[in-house]
């Protein structure tokens, strides 16, 4: 596979840009609604964001406090401005579609220092349709050659009071940006608590506004701060270093800041404003990349037979997964370990911790991975595996190697735990290195993505998600309040894997949490609309065989895909329910997640092209409140324009896969 760009350039017209005696600017997105405004006063440059006539954003401080030099803020001049507008098409290999338009307006603001320190800036705009972004260029000069950041100091003035939706992490910078979502108005958010991102805004007047970051490379993770009722962005400081965040050389740039704004919530769903904002790839031949779905028994509680073998780090246990795997279209099987200890050798007291010795580039002695990769291939299954990322970096180019002589298509890297800078070209280097052994990467423990699967299309998801894993120990489990939360939040930045495939649901007042064989509050029915609400292009499958297998709705999984052609958001409620159509080749795949309370809605078919389909429908049946496994699958012919009115359990779900019907033999 080779991905082609084409990309068109022409001079922005006047009413796209105006200028005033170098002191003032403004920038309108392709369709004039969003209105991106530049003054530079005295004491600093700012901005203004209105969108369709009404301010959301103002009067919000654009500056860089340096170790040397200070703050890069006041007594600067404005140099000559450019501007254009791009049209650009590429493909994505993997993503929520497969073939974008990328429209933008961009204007680029040269700030100079006229003190004798003479540092420039170029503060670059791009404003989109469904958003805009900025960031901070620092082209190569006579007068500076590198810098030490202190702190950044983006700031977003939203005006009024919109309602938050954040994760809230206190003042510690060492997280897995995991947990349950707030929810408040702005005024009642604490001050200087980290905001994790993306973070969404609803204004009184339904208009919705997203923060987050794209094209996060060489650079510290940014979270938000509250202060004086404004926020600002807070950099994850360097390991060891209380006060420094960003050290580099000249030229260099920031990622990008991303203010997403729209009318309806599912826009930031269906939107490519991320990878938008990142560059194509490099890499040439992309017939390696093979998206799917992966067992995962360790969620589980590593379930094998009864008395058919010894369980553990072995040859059997895995026999018995890659079997499950090939008999249900699963494409994936990982290679974990067993009972907390991992498949390569080590003094680690358990899979999270670090000890004093480890070889991922070997197998404990009851663990032949080239047999179960050749087992494996033989079925028709791939094998990836699971790995501490402080056991694989010190070997990585020595671990990929031998994975791939093995055979391994991938790895799950996990306990990153941090999005400081260096952590952020760690990340980067295990991708580049990975590509070029054909090696996916699943990373777990990890910040938000920012659309680098544009650039490095073997980054198949991440975690940094509250996910049901917590349901193995937690006394509250994991919600279908918070998988709306997950999907009108958290996916907003992209791929977000969720230990998904629970098939025991109970009442949520029958709830235990339980290592081994856990269980689920929300409907099957619920669990299955996830594979398609979710974006995710390395879903998990992670119960047990015998969980699954002869199980209604199993069928369900075995069909749906996880990489799409197009995204359409159908029906979309905060804190209420979500319909996402996603089309896979000629087949679409609905899915609806309900929250707690139970409800009636109507799916809409307009998304269709005319002609007959069947569909093949999912839903919560009669008695799902009370017994959630239960559910009804029925087949029905439909075309374009219908409604299919679906009933809801609380907790509740529909999926549907709907194709063409053969009119030959009406299959």
């Amino acid at each position: 596979m080779r991905i082609v760009s084409q990309i068109l350039v022409i001079v922005l017209t006047c009413s796209s840009l105006s200028l005033v005696a170098q002191k003032k600017a403004y920038l309108k997105s392709p369709d004039g609604r969003i209105v991106f405004s530049f003054l530079l006063k005295k004491e600093g440059p700012s901005y203004t964001v209105a969108y369709k006539g009404k301010i959301l954003i103002a009067d919000s401080e654009l500056a860089m406090d340096f170790k040397d030099g200070g703050r890069f803020a006041a007594n600067l001049s404005l140099l000559k401005t450019t501007s254009i507008s791009k049209e650009e098409q590429y493909e994505l290999p993997i993503g929520r579609a497969r073939n974008i338009t990328s429209r933008f307006n961009q204007l680029t603001l040269p700030l100079k220092e006229q003190s004798s320190l003479g540092r420039q800036i170029n503060i670059v705009v791009r404003l989109f349709n469904d958003g805009l972004a900025f960031r901070y260029e620092f082209p190569k000069q006579d007068n500076w050659a590198d810098y030490v950041l202190k702190e950044e100091r983006s700031s977003f003035h939203l005006v009024g009071n919109p309602k938050v939706r954040t994760l809230l992490f206190g003042r510690d910078y060492k997280s897995s940006h995991e947990g349950l979502y707030q929810k408040m108005t702005l005024d009642r958010l604490p001050d200087n608590n980290l905001m994790d991102l993306p973070a969404l805004f609803e204004y009184p007047e339904k208009v919705y506004v997203a923060i987050t970051e794209a094209s996060l490379r060489n650079y510290s993770g940014m979270y938000l701060v509250k202060e004086n009722g404004i926020l600002r962005s807070q950099l994850t400081p360097l390991p060891g270093e209380k006060d420094i965040t960003v050290k580099a050389v000249l030229p260099h740039h920031t990622p990008w800041r991303v203010v997403m704004i729209s009318d309806r919530p599912g826009t930031f769903l269906e939107s490519n404003i991320l990878t938008n904002l990142n560059e194509p790839t490099k890499l040439k031949d992309l017939s390696w990349l093979k998206p799917g779905k992966t067992s995962f028994h360790w969620w589980n509680g590593d379930v094998v037979p009864d008395s058919t073998f010894a369980p553990g780090v072995n040859f059997e246990t895995n026999k018995y997964y890659i079997d499950f795997c090939a008999r249900n279209n699963i494409e994936y099987h990982s290679v974990i370990g067993y009972g907390g200890f991992a498949w390569y050798p080590n003094n680690w007291a358990s899979y999270a911790d670090q000890g004093t010795y480890s070889d991922v580039t070997k197998t404990v002695a009851s663990l032949d991975m080239q047999r179960i990769c050749d087992y494996a291939k033989s079925k028709g299954v791939a094998i990836h595996v699971w790995i501490n990322w402080k056991a694989l970096y010190p070997q990585l180019e020595a671990a990929f190697t031998q994975f791939e002589k093995w055979g391994i298509k991938g790895m799950m890297v996990d306990f990153l735990d941090r999005s400081d800078q260096e952590m952020v070209n760690i990340q980067e280097e295990i991708l580049e290195r990975a590509a070029a052994h054909h090696l996916f990467i699943q990373f777990h423990g990890a910040f938000k993505p920012t659309g680098l699967n544009r650039t490095y299309p073997n980054e198949f998801t991440r975690e940094g998600t509250f996910n049901y894993e917590q349901n193995k120990w937690l006394v509250n489990p994991i919600t279908p309040d918070h998988d709306l939360d997950i999907a009108f939040t958290r996916m907003i930045a992209g791929a977000s894997d969720y230990h998904l495939g629970g098939f025991r649901a109970v009442k949520p007042s029958d709830f235990k949490p339980k290592y081994i064989r856990p269980t689920m509050v929300g409907t099957r029915t619920h669990m299955l609309a996830m594979y398609v609400v979710l974006e995710s292009y390395l879903n998990m499958v992670a119960d047990y065989p015998q969980a699954y297998e002869g199980e209604p709705g199993f069928d369900f999984i075995q069909k749906v895909p996880t990489v799409w052609e197009e995204t359409k958001v159908i029906n979309a409620e905060l804190d209420g329910f979500l319909t996402i159509a996603r089309k896979h080749k000629n087949e679409w795949y609905v899915g609806t997640i309900n929250s707690s309370s139970g409800r009636s809605i109507d799916i809409p078919l307009n998304f269709l092209e005319k002609g007959e389909y069947r569909a093949e429908i999912y839903m919560d049946a009669e008695d799902s409140a009370e017994q959630p496994n239960h559910l009804v699958m029925l087949e029905k012919m439909i075309k374009k324009g219908e409604l299919l009115t679906v009933k809801l359990a609380p907790g509740g779900g529909c999926a549907i896969r709907i194709f063409k019907s053969d009119p030959n033999t009406g299959k």
